[in-house]
């Protein structure tokens, strides 16, 4: 992931440890003191957010604990689409240039430009190189582009 993505699972980790579990912890106290709790179904539901808290919680530590940070600004630039890089790109169809960066799922946002590697676009981008066309299967239509430039930023 990029150093961005990193910090976006490190801040969603320390949120879910400092904040949400707290709260939780709360809640199910509440819940607790309102008696008796085989029927109590603020005490079930607050059990079942502490369930998917700590299955987030455990996913999120993992994530951390495997992550492999790419700073493409460490990396040489070449003419050469990898994971992390800014692509300027011309659809062919519209004659419009588009920009995407190829980034991990935490940061993934199409409708900012940040997309992930198995996104549609991102397979097809990965691997190619200035000046290259590539099609691209979408949900709608096929789309054309060509690679104007690679920007290792």
């Amino acid at each position: 992931m990029t150093p961005r993505g990193y910090e976006i699972v490190v801040a969603e980790l320390r949120r879910h440890k400092e904040v949400l579990r707290p709260q939780n912890v709360r809640d199910i106290e509440e819940a607790r003191a309102h008696g008796d709790i085989s029927e109590n179904a603020e005490f079930d539901a607050a059990k079942d957010r502490q369930a998917l808290l700590e299955a987030r919680t455990n996913d999120l530590e993992h994530r951390v604990t495997v992550a492999e940070i790419i700073d493409v600004t460490t990396i040489t630039p070449t003419d050469r689409v990898i994971f992390g890089v800014t692509v300027q790109l011309l659809d062919v169809d519209s004659d419009e240039e588009v920009q995407y960066r190829i980034v991990s799922e935490e940061e993934a946002d199409a409708r900012m430009g940040f997309i992930t590697p198995t996104s549609p676009i991102g397979r097809a981008l990965l691997g190619r190189n200035e000046g290259d066309e590539v099609r691209v299967k979408t949900p709608r239509r096929v789309r054309e582009f060509e690679i104007l430039e690679v920007q290792y930023i």
